[in-house]
């Protein structure tokens, strides 16, 4: 076993209560250990529990057990389909496409008010089917916080102490518990008795490196109550040694479930809620202003009343995108289902995969994503500073030896690391003698070996903390600041240092003890650092490809987190890397502005994180966090999109919209392109759709003021608009540029507004152009055969510019080079051909509508290619507007 000289952790920042218990309740959250002050001894822990070491009998715990209940964290309840369906019936498209329903059916249009409640279903079954699905798959990734405990109980008063398994939920406060190597923590336990314990405490505190825990009543240190010496906490692991322990707290009362619940609450609005209301109240101001425009239009200038009611609806019902909800949910749910297909991704909840594409900030922790969360041998330093590998090689010989002969069931981490790096065959030509095993008191482990060749003699191989070792050598003053000087140099630059020392001693029978460790050689040094994660800097690389800004959140040592981030490429000079400390000194725009040039905050504590995230959203951006702890809950709450792994804490798995099959962020990589894919084609949609329909209301408008009759009648409206909203629904299929999985993709209203404004007046151009044709070709309106014509041949002219608008802005940029076409490209051929022979055919009489001559078609293509010519130009200039800054139009 060894300690090393490592960057100290992070302070918890959570209230001190000794020990926490059951009976005697906690101190208020947020209260800090005062330094020197005495925690509870055993004997008053076991008196307030009412407990004995030898355990409680069976009738004890069952009592208990009735009286405190299981020891299962408070569930968060899974919606039913029947509440999500609910649920869905809230989004605001939804509520959009109700107001129509109950406006048409207000006016008697019932055919119009059954087409969309049907829509209405079809999106909320697609959507609450979407969720359900992926609650269900997600519930499948759930285990306990520990499969079983072995837990010390009597049968009766008198009858002797029995150690059996029991399931963890079985628990009660006072019920003794036997901890060894690899153990979960299964409650908030009071240490009796431990010996060598050390215990990871990184799904609380975000530390990385273990914690020694001991049973001794001495005061504790100053920090939060994570870092008291007596008492471990549920959500914890033993990484080596053994205790037996009395638990103090079970279930909800457990230090676990009070970071759950001081997470809990209200969560903010995602980017795609936000965009989604945004865009709502668009299209609702646009649905409520439109009608009265035409009613007073037509009345002031027409002399016409009620009777254009239906049209005025009809046109309301046009600027509406009804498959808006159904796309939107069929292109999530798509995305969703290949994603845990292909990748083990789950997405919890659906709109978190436009999230996904829209996020332009990853914030995630250090430990267990960029690295391993084990260390890896870096160099090994003679007394002089140079490289010595002979340092190494006396490491390892008492990492090997101290495993052997102090009977320990595994190497800690930084031993394991440090016999990776060396011969097998180099240690075994060693002869073990003894070994003093590595005690938290004495930060060191010696072993004892016979070296080939010297009879007689027997060498001590002492490693351990840097000033414990250097305590023990032979050695000035003057060297020993020096060396200590050296060691701390390491150290900051984010580097776990051990020293190495050994000594000759005659050979001996009697046995070895710390009282040997003195008059020692100093050696060298041995530095280690985190092992990089394999994929790691890749994955980084693609990220940063893709636009996304990683930050790293840790409460790691400012040079650890430095260090893991050079060995990646990530620069972090200057004002790139800052103490989470300065966080507590700034405003909320001082915090926003560090946020914008800061690439690692560290020492982290939850609040921290949960606040950085805040600032970097208020600045405008999309905030993505990948955590994998309890004390990760803050910051999963606050961002857009919370994303954690299967092996994270059950409760963090809860709150997260995105569970990873691996904490691997090239899993998180190809969920970013998912997610931009599917929000690519949302903003497609909305945009193709948007643009059209403002172009036909603005053309129906005018021309409802300048002709004598309704450019066309409610039936044709509805009609013409259904049949585009159904090609449209291609989208959800399409495969979008290779530009767009390169962006975020956010949904900007102010910026969809603009995008459709243009086009949309461009749109109501050719219509107005048109109607120019069918006046001057056609001899103009005036009897019941020419309303009939001009009302076919603007439905024809609709629905091929429409088909245009499909194929030319699909992807903001030129389609050429596609080698077959795609979905869309039907959608639209199937769309012009409608447009074509629904007038001449049977069906045309029956919604008002007629043959055209053959000079109209003529005329019409003139009007598709100034039109098409007009569409590229447009779509040019607004990619060359945005290449400066190589974007295209985000929305």
């Amino acid at each position: 076993m060894a300690e090393s000289t490592a960057p100290p952790g992070p302070d918890a920042r959570a209230p001190d209560t000794g020990a926490p218990t059951a009976f005697g309740g906690d101190r208020a959250a947020g209260a800090r250990s005062r330094p020197g002050r005495s925690a509870p001894t055993v004997l008053e822990v076991l008196r307030k529990l009412d407990a004995s070491p030898r355990g409680l009998t069976e009738a004890q715990a069952q009592e208990r057990l009735a009286r405190f209940g299981d020891n299962v964290l408070p569930a968060l309840r899974e919606a039913t389909w029947p509440q999500l369906f609910v649920r869905s019936l809230r989004d605001p498209f939804t509520a959009v496409l109700l107001c129509l329903g109950l406006v048409s059916a207000a006016v008697l249009a019932w055919g119009t008010a059954s087409v969309i409640l049907l829509l209405v279903v079809v999106s909320c079954v697609l959507r609450a089917t979407g969720e359900h699905r992926a609650d269900r798959s997600t519930a499948a990734l759930r285990d306990l916080v520990a499969t079983t405990a072995a837990v010390v109980r009597r049968a009766a008063e008198d009858a002797p102490p029995t150690s059996r398994e029991l399931p963890p939920d079985e628990l009660v406060p006072g019920d003794v518990v036997r901890l060894g190597p690899g153990d979960l923590v299964p409650a908030d336990v009071r240490l009796l008795r431990a010996h060598g314990l050390t215990v990871h405490q990184s799904a609380l505190t975000g530390e990385s490196a273990p914690l020694a825990k001991s049973a001794s009543d001495a005061p504790h240190r100053a920090g939060g109550v994570f870092e008291q010496r007596q008492c471990c906490f549920q959500g914890s692991s033993v990484v080596s040694g053994s205790a037996t322990a009395v638990v103090t707290a079970t279930g909800a009362r457990t230090r676990f479930a009070a970071a759950q619940g001081r997470s809990a609450g209200r969560r903010e609005a995602s980017a795609f809620d936000r965009s989604v209301h945004g865009i709502s109240w668009i299209l609702i101001r646009f649905m409520l202003l439109t009608p009265p425009l035409v009613l007073m239009a037509n009345a002031a200038l027409r002399g016409r009343g009620l009777e254009t009611l239906p049209f005025a609806v009809a046109v309301a019902v046009g600027l509406t995108p009804e498959m808006l909800p159904v796309l939107v949910t069929t292109c999530l749910a798509r995305g969703a289902s290949l994603l845990a297909r292909t990748h083990g991704v789950i997405v919890r909840r659906l709109p978190a995969l436009h999230d996904l594409g829209a996020v332009d900030v990853l914030c995630l922790d250090k430990t267990g994503t960029l690295t391993q969360d084990r260390p890896v041998a870096h160099r090994a330093l003679g007394p002089d500073g140079r490289d010595d590998p002979e340092v190494l090689h006396w490491a390892a010989v008492n990492a090997w030896w101290t495993l052997h002969l102090a009977d320990l069931p595994e190497p800690d981490a930084l031993d394991e690391a440090l016999l990776e790096s060396a011969d097998p065959d180099d240690l075994m030509a060693y002869d073990g003698v003894a070994a003093v095993g590595f005690d938290p008191a004495r930060r060191l482990a010696t072993a004892v070996v016979r070296t080939p060749g010297r009879l007689g003699r027997h060498t001590l191989v002492v490693k351990g903390d840097v000033r414990a070792v250097l305590e023990r050598c032979a050695l000035t003053d003057e060297e020993r600041r020096s060396l200590t000087g050296h060691a701390a140099a390491q150290a900051d630059d984010g580097l776990r240092v051990l020293a190495v020392a050994t000594a000759e001693r005659p050979a001996r029978t009697r046995a070895y003890t710390p009282a040997d460790e003195r008059g020692l050689t100093f050696r060298g040094l041995v530095t280690l650092r985190d092992a990089l994660a394999p994929t790691a800097a890749d994955a980084l690389k693609n990220l940063t490809d893709r636009g996304v800004t990683v930050k790293i959140l840790t409460g790691d040592h400012p040079g650890t987190a430095a260090r893991a981030c050079r060995d990646l490429g990530i620069p972090v000079t200057g004002e790139a890397i800052a103490d989470a400390g300065r966080v507590d000194t700034l405003t909320d725009a001082g915090l926003s502005a560090l946020a914008r040039r800061t690439t690692v905050f560290a020492r982290c504590t939850p609040d921290h994180k949960a606040r950085i995230i805040r600032a970097l959203r208020a600045a405008g951006h999309t905030v993505g966090f990948l955590g994998d702890g309890v004390n990760d809950l803050p910051a999963l709450r606050t961002a857009d999109v919370g994303i954690a792994p299967r092996a994270a804490a059950d409760v963090t798995r809860e709150v997260a919209d995105v569970v990873l099959a691996e904490k691997d962020l090239t899993a998180l990589d190809q969920a970013v392109a998912a997610g931009r894919h599917a929000g690519g084609n949302i903003a497609t949609y909305l945009r193709i759709t948007l643009s059209s329909n403002l172009g036909n209301v603005i053309a129906m408008l005018s021309a409802g003021l300048l002709l004598p009759f309704l450019p066309m009648l409610p039936a044709q409206v509805l009609t013409q608009n259904l049949c585009f909203d159904a090609a449209q629904l291609a989208f959800a299929h399409d495969r979008p540029h290779p530009s767009v999985p390169r962006r975020p993709t956010e949904l900007r209203p102010r910026d969809l507004l603009r995008f459709i404004t243009g086009f949309g007046v461009l749109n109501a151009v050719a219509d107005l152009v048109t109607f120019a044709v069918l006046a001057l070709a056609l001899h103009g309106p005036g009897t019941g055969d020419d309303e009939a014509v001009f009302h076919s041949g603007w439905f024809t002219e609709n629905l091929l510019t429409q088909a245009l608008v499909m194929v030319l802005l699909r992807a903001g940029r030129h389609t050429a080079g596609r080698r077959r076409p795609g979905p869309v490209t039907w959608a639209a051929l199937a769309l012009a051909a409608i447009g074509l022979a629904l007038p001449p055919s049977p069906l045309g009489p029956v919604l008002g509508l007629t043959g055209l001559p053959v000079l109209y078609y003529v005329l019409l293509v003139a009007v598709l290619a100034v039109y098409a010519a007009g569409l590229l130009a447009a779509g040019s200039r607004a990619v060359r507007r945005l290449q400066p800054d190589r974007r295209v139009p985000q929305l």
